[in-house]
């Protein structure tokens, strides 16, 4: 038999619990008709945040497998298979959550057309760029480990393609985030699109009356001396190519294919062989010419050479002795790509 007092402490507790129920169902505002409540909105947020950790938990995978075991092309397929199973989620989530919210989908379709125009005109550049990289992952023109170059002059490889925007990163380790749309409406020069070779023009010039011959022998050395030339022989072998009669000089073109390493790398691959180009040069004693103006002072008052720079009051120049500066050796750019390559390849292996 139940005391007063303990009745009383029971009466008590239920009457807390049905509070505590009371204000997890409480509305907190309602808009259209629908009530929305503590209880429907944690139930939402929780939804997604499932949604989000399966998605990354599915990406993150799916990246590992790629890098381990995929070819290029397969790599950006399986990319492409993730980013789509990540919004499909995101879709799923967001159509449970109103559900538990209490918003049939039949009346969010209505809601959904009635602000869809407004949604339209203030958030145009938004849904154009969500848009685009729809077409993106979908197109195939552009992937991610493409090295592209855009017609604003930002070039680097695609690093990731998201809702809004394309992030790129540069030689320099630069992340740079490209509207989606710039891909779609505008120029974009993607350098290994279906070759990872690709090839590259490196223009010197030397003066006139150096023998032709000896400045392709002399580039040829050149382009052998860089790790980063695919073929010494066959269709792809280096070439020299006399391009123009310049005002003061011979111009050349060496042209040369590069592998793929080296061909998301211009920069210092260029670089690399205008080393080894000036070292080549010189050791076959071919002068690269430089515009000047020379005046010769012949005679003066009669006098000539030291004499006549003493008459004019002019102290004699006399050739400063100093130290050769210290030579470091070694090409700095190709030493910098290959460390790079490398670099790349060690990441690769350590996933």
């Amino acid at each position: 038999m139940s005391t007063p007092a303990a009745t009383a402490t029971r009466d008590a507790s239920e009457t807390a619990a049905a509070a505590g129920k009371d204000w997890w169902q409480q509305t907190l505002v309602e808009l259209g008709g629908v009530s929305f409540t503590p209880a429907g909105l944690a139930g939402a947020l929780g939804v997604f945040v499932v949604a989000w950790l399966v998605s990354w938990a599915v990406r993150r995978g799916l990246t590992k497998y790629s890098q381990r075991e995929g070819t290029r092309d397969r790599r950006a397929a399986i990319y492409t298979v993730g980013r789509i199973v990540h919004y499909l989620l995101l879709l799923v989530a967001f159509l449970v959550a109103l559900e538990l919210i209490g918003v049939p989908a039949s009346r969010f379709a209505v809601f959904a057309g009635a602000i869809g125009v407004g949604l339209g005109f203030g958030l145009q550049a938004i849904f154009n760029n969500f848009i685009s990289g729809l077409i993106l992952l979908f197109d195939g023109s552009l992937k991610v480990g493409d090295f592209v170059e855009l017609e604003s002059g930002v070039h680097g490889e695609v690093s990731d393609i998201n809702i809004r925007a394309t992030r790129i990163t540069t030689n320099d380790n630069i992340e740079i985030l490209v509207p989606n749309s710039e891909f779609v409406s505008g120029r974009v020069v993607n350098w290994t699109h279906n070759d990872v070779s690709r090839r590259l023009r490196i223009p010197f010039g030397v003066a006139y009356g150096s023998d032709k011959e000896t400045v392709k022998a002399a580039a040829l050395e050149a382009a052998c001396a860089v790790p980063f030339t695919l073929a010494q022989e066959g269709p792809r072998r280096p070439q020299v190519w006399l391009t123009e009669f310049g005002d003061s000089s011979l111009n050349f073109d060496l042209v040369v294919w590069l592998t793929a390493e080296a061909t998301k790398r211009p920069s210092a691959v260029k670089a690399a062989y205008n080393w080894e180009l000036e070292t080549a040069l010189a050791r076959h004693g071919l002068e690269i010419p430089f515009p000047q103006r020379d005046l010769h002072l012949r005679s003066a008052f009669g006098l000539r050479d030291g004499q006549a720079w003493e008459a004019m009051g002019r102290p004699v120049r006399k050739p400063a002795e100093a130290d050769p500066p210290p030579r470091s050796g070694g090409n700095d750019a190709t030493e910098d790509v290959k460390r790079e390559i490398k670099e790349d390849k060690d990441s690769t292996d350590a996933t």
